[in-house]
């Protein structure tokens, strides 16, 4: 039992309830100290990421050797083909409901939250895609000029990271979710438009875990390996993610969680889950194709035609990969879209982007959990093309 209070997952949900209850009874003056806490949380959590993609992509390159490339290529596509493919399910869900449902529209009546008491500004080094980007051709030239004495420097920059995250990131997370939550439930978020879009949450939720069901049962065929032993792992990941609303910063539970799986392989995990934490946003392209369509209907009264969606889903899945690792990246980088391709105007923008924030957690929780079916079929992969492992066993952390 003491176990059971002191883990990760329970500290997470304590942080959840204790926001939520918290929102709802403290005064502005209260409030200015959490939405400050809060802000310094999330820059700092926000400064590591960057470290933590260079820390683990760059030295797992290093070790795949000269099936980098391949393996690249091969992560980036099945990331692309499963953002396509959710997309395309919420597309054909909401020509088949959408007409059916009745929803209360209504933004009104939410609290503002108090400014921050002092801003206190962490940037990041660089930009998590210049990260990602830097990452990748950084191992891929030592491997090309098997300069052994930086790969034994990356290394080691990867052992500093992994303790950067075990004593600070990790042990900061449940106070950064429980602010978010309690500022979240302030505003009144939680307690009067949630109720308003239940319907349309709940839907895409349902279409989460459908998502999720057939990725890993497609990677569970692919690999002969059973895909129940990398999900029963992953609900401190999903959980973080709940909270965070970034996949990014729910990297290093990811990582964790992953590695604890007996069939995946360690230097798969090291190389896949950072990785995809950038490329493969399944469940927030399934959300956003939903709720766009949603949109149109209510504001425009009809559905986008099927070819304007099908251009929609295609582009939608590009402009994912290069989504930043920030709550609401998604619709962010593909506000142009929204706009040209759909032709939304301010309001359907503006509509757009505060629904996407009322469930944009739970579509992030879906893009890290199918991380790991991904990471699975990269393992099957591996095993059917004869990679060799490269007994690369990352510390648990």
């Amino acid at each position: 039992m003491k176990k059971f209070f002191g883990s990760l997952p329970f500290r997470l949900l304590l942080g959840i309830a204790a926001g939520i209850l918290f929102g709802l009874v403290f005064p502005e003056r209260a409030m200015k100290l959490v939405v400050t806490l809060q802000y310094i949380m999330g820059q700092l959590i926000n400064f590591c990421v960057p470290l933590i993609i260079i820390g683990f992509i760059a030295p797992s390159i290093t070790k795949l050797g000269a099936n980098a490339s391949r393996l690249l290529g091969v992560a980036v596509v099945i990331a692309y083909v499963s953002s396509i493919g959710a997309a395309l399910m919420s597309t054909a869900a909401g020509y088949a409901l959408i007409p059916h449902l009745s929803i209360d529209t209504s933004m009104e009546g939410l609290q503002k939250l108090p400014d921050v008491v002092f801003q206190l500004d962490i940037p990041q080094i660089m930009p998590v895609m210049s990260a990602l980007v830097l990452s990748v051709l950084l191992g891929l030239a030592v491997t090309w000029t098997k300069s052994r004495r930086f790969a034994e420097l990356l290394a080691e920059f990867q052992s500093i990271v992994l303790d950067v995250v075990k004593k600070i990131i990790i042990p900061v997370l449940p106070f950064y979710i429980a602010a978010t939550f309690c500022n979240l439930s302030y505003e009144g978020m939680i307690t009067r438009q949630l109720p308003a879009f239940l319907q349309i949450i709940l839907i895409v939720m349902l279409g989460h875990y459908i998502w999720m069901a057939v990725l890993y049962l497609l990677a569970g065929a692919y690999s002969g390996k059973n895909p129940w032993e990398v999900v029963r792992h992953y609900g401190p990941a999903y959980l973080t993610a709940v909270g965070t609303m970034s996949s990014a910063a729910t990297l290093a539970v990811a990582l964790d969680c992953a590695r604890k799986s007996k069939v995946l392989r360690h230097d798969m995990v090291s190389f896949g889950i950072p990785l995809f934490a950038n490329i493969h946003l399944c469940g927030s392209v399934l959300t956003e194709v939903f709720f766009c369509m949603t949109i149109s209907k209510i504001l425009y009264g009809q559905l986008p035609s099927v070819g304007t969606m099908v251009l929609f889903c295609l582009l939608l899945g590009i402009f994912a990969i290069g989504a930043p690792g920030v709550p609401g990246g998604t619709v962010m980088a593909s506000l142009g879209l929204i706009t040209g391709v759909l032709l939304f105007d301010d309001a359907g923008t503006a509509l757009m982007l505060a629904i996407f924030a009322l469930q944009d957690s739970f579509g992030t929780a879906c893009n890290v959990t199918g991380d790991g079916a991904l990471t699975l079929m990269l393992t099957g992969y591996a095993e059917k093309h004869g990679l060799k492992d490269e007994e690369y066993k990352a510390p648990i952390l």
